[in-house]
């Protein structure tokens, strides 16, 4: 038996019954702090039993149930999906009951960045030229119309970040009414409409079932100098069509580089707030960390939106007690139990398993995922809930209802008015997003290192002991304003992010 340092494990609180390994142990490994001998190897990121477990005991991690032992267990034992059981965790929801309004810090002295200040008010962080196409078949028009302004044709347009194609494989085989045009043309709309996208060209064919038409009076879109329609088989086919787009996009370069930053406050920042490839440290440094950035974001009156439903499943009656009202809590446990009647019968981490990386990484089950899922939002009441796409006018913590998946989680998130996103990985996730960027946080150090090209932010030194929370969190705050002032993200400096739009495929295909 040999005697470890003090550091190998983490306790999350006194009263779990677990705790974590900070890198791999060997077993035969004596924990002085927890008075327990490693039964196995444990691998970075994983649990061992600070405790005896008997057969049917809640294992606590943040003082919060992620699952039963599924048999007697001695301390410290390797615990992971082999013998910790997923059940429904009983939740009291107390709508409401720990509200507690946020002390805003006063407008003049709130945190400012370098944004661009659109004429009707709305601030944006990027400045780009958007693209989109209202079914699939004009998506190879669009990319052609695309590809043209290339580096060199832009360059005598500096303040354009560039002209980017938004396509999907929807529309055409799309029932001619229900919840998924409608969810498909609220997406696109958000889009058009969204701060980031100084112009918009939006091209169909004549015989889309989501025509042009009726996609702009669904989202009340009027055509005028910032938003051109164009139709492939009125222009004369796909050749006379690219031709067009591009003199169309042409005329809207000018005023679109007319764009300058200018100081504005925080409170125009809206993050989008994602999870990818998570490990057993996102709980424990990325996600809490930013969670802190985050409510330093909502003191400054900005907004924060927490999605990604399913995978807050288990934990979301730590959101329900602090909703600004019962009302609000209530919307969210609606859309939990669409979700579990959506899944029923599915082998979708919903009902319990995660994805093969996440449980590598040392997730156990969804209940884990989410627990530490869920401290993205920091701990700032929860003031909305929004259905995918919707438009967010609410300041504060916001919920909006997405799949788990994260280029369609983020695609909703910026349609409803996201204009950055902050994305924590464990495991190495690459994503990027347009128009509106993301900034990647890693939560372990030796990903960050191995990964370098990919992340923003090392939050692997809250696991090494070189960093608090506290000083992570505010960090992770000044590096926002920074990126929202301009400065490339490491997604954007690689090009990733052009092919991340994608609209929720939900409902029926033909």
């Amino acid at each position: 038996m040999t005697e470890t340092s003090s550091n190998l494990f983490i306790r999350l609180d006194p009263q779990d019954n677990v705790v974590v390994a900070r890198t791999k142990v060997e077993p035969g490994i004596f924990v002085a702090t927890e008075g327990v001998t490693t039964q196995q190897e444990v691998p970075a990121g994983h649990k061992i039993a600070a405790r005896v477990l008997q057969k049917g005991d809640p294992i606590l991690k943040y003082k919060t149930v992620i699952g039963y032992a599924k048999e007697e267990t001695k301390p410290g034992t390797w615990m992971h999906s082999h013998n910790i059981e997923f059940q429904d965790v009983i939740k009291d929801y107390r709508w409401g009951e720990d509200f507690r309004p946020v002390n805003l810090i006063e407008p003049l002295e709130r945190a400012t960045f370098e944004g661009i200040v659109r004429e009707d008010g709305r601030v944006a962080t990027r400045n780009y030229i958007g693209i989109f196409v209202v079914a699939h078949s004009s998506a190879t028009v669009a990319r052609k119309i695309a590809s043209w302004f290339d580096a060199n044709r832009l360059s005598n347009y500096p303040q354009i970040d560039g002209v980017v194609p938004f396509v999907h494989d929807q529309g055409s085989g799309t029932e001619r009414s229900g919840e998924a045009l409608a969810l498909l043309h609220r997406t696109l709309g958000g889009y058009i409409e969204h701060p980031n996208i100084a112009a918009s060209l939006i091209i169909g064919q004549d015989i889309d079932r989501a025509d042009i038409r009726a996609f702009l009076d669904s989202q009340n879109i009027v055509i005028g100098d910032t938003v051109g329609a164009l139709s492939v088989s009125a222009s004369g086919g796909t050749k006379k069509a690219i031709e067009a787009g591009i003199d169309i996009i042409q005329n809207m370069l000018v005023n679109a580089n007319r764009a300058q930053r200018q100081r504005v406050s925080a409170e125009h920042i809206k993050i989008g707030l994602q999870c990818g490839g998570s490990d057993g440290f996102s709980g424990l440094s990325a996600n809490p960390a930013l969670g802190v950035a985050m409510d330093i974001l909502v003191r400054n009156g900005g907004t924060a939106v927490l999605s990604e439903t399913s995978e807050i499943y288990g934990v979301e009656h730590t959101l329900t007690s602090r909703a600004a009202t019962p009302n609000i809590g209530k919307k969210l446990v609606e859309r939990i139990n669409w979700w579990l009647d959506y899944n029923k019968g599915r082998d979708t981490q919903i009902n319990g398993r995660v994805s093969p990386g996440n449980n590598a990484g040392g997730l156990a089950n969804v209940l884990e995922k989410s627990l530490g899922g869920a401290k993205k939002g920091g701990n700032s009441p929860l003031m909305e809930v929004y259905q995918y796409a919707e438009r967010i006018n609410t300041h504060g913590l916001v919920f909006m209802d997405t799949p788990g998946y994260d280029p369609v989680s983020v695609t909703g998130q910026i349609a409803g008015g996201a204009n950055l996103i902050c994305f924590t990985t464990g495991r190495g996730s690459c994503f990027g997003s347009v128009p509106a960027p993301t900034i990647k946080l890693a939560s372990n150090t030796p990903m960050y290192r191995r990964m370098s090209a990919d992340m923003d932010i090392n939050c692997g030194v809250v696991i090494d002991g070189d960093a608090t929370l506290e000083k992570m969190g505010q960090e992770i705050f000044e590096r926002i304003l920074q990126h929202a002032s301009g400065t490339p993200t490491c997604s954007e400096a690689i090009g990733v992010g052009l092919n991340e739009f994608v609209p929720w495929p939900i409902g029926t295909t033909d």
